[in-house]
């Protein structure tokens, strides 16, 4: 989930948290004090680097260079193995139990032992934050220490096939105990001082959403391995004209996030640059939220929302708008993930269809046309996300049924305010956790769910329950097909748009960003070198 704003971010001087000063001009930093550098450019933004408060990908690549997890992805390889631990397994069906490594610390020099993963579980469940992927925990009852080095995970419900890809979601950070806050949210500032973190990397400096300059942590002995290149800088773009500006023009060497299709057409033509492709599985979609959308009724809100998905050409937004670089989505599981159905175009059509739309309302008593607040993020989720939703706000005027206030607001408000109950329909984006297609409905329809849309039904958690419980592979598929079935035919507590391809691009002398560009859908910095 991320963003982009007016002007290319100059590094400058910056005075931050941290013992050293990042560069200037160009932000390649690190060269004076030896080793390598290299600089990567995005148009995200971090929301926050205290893993109980962050679920967004601008947060999560951060995540990925400064924290350890018990079980990780190594590159190119979508089963998690061993980071922090030297074994994890199933020691009784309701009973997760992984044995660390000797000797871990943290970058602070304090030790990483069995306490320290318990605080991790423990304090992501009792903060709980709003903005946070707690909701990923839903079926851990609690967390044990067994001796200095082993932890035992009791899970409410048994034969969990997800759990060990959750371990290495942000959900699954190992912190300090000694510097964390057991029950609030450290700052970014107090993170960087405090240095509870035990990833590849170390933050040297850091302005937010501005530059971050990465060391080499010495001590990191997991399955990431020891960066090929020492010194990264981060540099944070408010325009993906200026990020690919700088790409072309050779003053940083890399970009990852968020470039439009114009973007990739142009910088597949030059030389200087390659652009990479990495598995689909972003996707676009808007969330009801079931409190304050308009409808007198939960039958009457039921309406407007069949009425919208009846009415939204997803063809087109994928043509007109992107170029094609999006293909249209008919489930929350995107196409190509095993178990994917596409029950919105089996029940509402692959393009807009007025005639089914105006049906679901009059049959509902519901008056038209509809008021629709649209809410969408102009600066997370790349630069044609104004384009996109012009595009749907002139769909759905098109059907004479609804007249669309569309407004937009900047990421880190965006997140404050719809986690208070500000927006009726807003623009929401995923990126994909773990590869696995429960990753795309427990944190959307279990209780407790991320998206705070208030939607929560019984018969929707037990099928979830049962799918990720289910042994048999050809069963669990059955199950999540299933599931998508009900939840687009009864229940539509999210409208899903479009699904899209990881892209990175490189400078012709950079090394390894196709081994990252997996279906773990983590951006690892410790394997890209020049």
């Amino acid at each position: 989930m991320m963003r982009v704003a007016r002007t290319a971010v100059a590094i400058g001087l910056v005075a931050l948290v941290g013992s050293s000063v990042a560069g200037c001009g160009s932000g390649r930093t690190g060269d004076d004090e030896g080793g390598a550098s290299l600089v990567v450019g995005t148009t995200d933004k971090i929301f926050s680097l205290d893993p109980v408060a962050a679920y967004d990908n601008g947060s999560l690549v951060v995540e990925t260079q400064i924290y350890s997890y018990l079980l990780n992805f190594a590159p190119g390889d979508p089963t998690p193995k061993p980071d922090a631990a030297q074994s994890c397994e199933f020691t009784q069906p309701t009973v997760y139990t992984c044995k660390l490594k000797s000797g871990l610390k943290f970058a602070n020099g304090n030790p990483l032992t069995a306490t320290s993963v318990k605080f991790s579980f423990d304090r992501m469940l009792r903060i709980n934050d709003p903005n946070g992927p707690a909701s990923l925990l839903g079926n851990l009852d609690k967390t044990d220490v067994v001796d200095d080095l082993t932890v035992a995970f009791t899970l409410k419900v048994a034969n969990d096939q997800t759990f060990p890809a959750i371990l290495p979601t942000q959900a699954g950070p190992i912190v300090d105990e000694q510097v964390y806050p057991a029950d609030k949210v450290m700052t970014d500032e107090e993170v960087v001082r405090a240095k509870g973190y035990s990833g590849p990397y170390t933050i040297a400096t850091y302005d937010k959403n501005k530059v971050v300059d990465y060391r080499a942590n010495p001590d990191y002995v997991g399955i990431l391995g020891t960066p090929k290149t020492p010194n990264i800088s981060a540099k944070y773009y408010a325009t993906t004209d200026n990020l690919k500006l700088d790409l072309q023009n050779g003053a940083i060497d890399a970009g990852y996030r968020s470039f439009t299709p114009s973007d990739i057409e142009s910088l597949r033509t030059s030389e200087k640059v390659k652009v990479l492709e990495g598995p689909g599985g972003e996707l676009r979609y808007i969330v009801f939220n079931l409190n304050t959308m308009p409808g007198g009724t939960p039958e009457q809100k039921l309406a407007v929302r069949k009425a919208v998905a009846s009415s939204i050409d997803r063809p087109a937004l994928a043509q007109g708008v992107y170029k094609n670089t999006y293909l249209p989505a008919y489930s929350s599981v995107p196409q190509g993930m095993p178990g994917a159905a596409e029950p919105f175009k089996d029940i509402y059509g692959a393009a807009s269809n007025k005639d089914a739309a105006a049906k679901f309302l009059a049959d509902a008593g519901v008056s038209t046309p509809v008021e629709l607040n649209l809410q969408y993020n102009p600066d997370h989720y790349g630069g044609s996300s104004s384009e996109e939703y012009a595009a749907i706000k002139t769909q759905l005027e098109g059907t004479g049924l609804f007249r669309v206030n569309l407004q937009s607001t900047e990421w880190v408000s965006y997140q404050r305010e719809r986690a208070r109950d500000g927006y009726p329909l807003f623009q929401f984006g995923w990126f994909p956790d773990f590869p696995d297609a429960d990753n795309y409905l427990t944190p959307f329809f279990a209780p407790n769910n991320f998206l705070q849309s208030h939607f929560e039904n019984p018969g929707i958690t037990a099928q979830l329950t049962a799918e990720t419980t289910e042994p048999d592979e050809t069963k669990r598929l059955e199950l999540i097909r299933q599931v998508q079935r009900d939840l687009a035919q009864n229940h539509l507590p999210i409208l899903p748009l479009l699904s899209g391809k990881q892209i990175g691009v490189a400078g012709a002398d950079v090394q390894g960003m196709e081994q990252t560009l997996d279906p773990s859908f983590k951006f690892r910095y410790t394997v890209l070198s020049k």
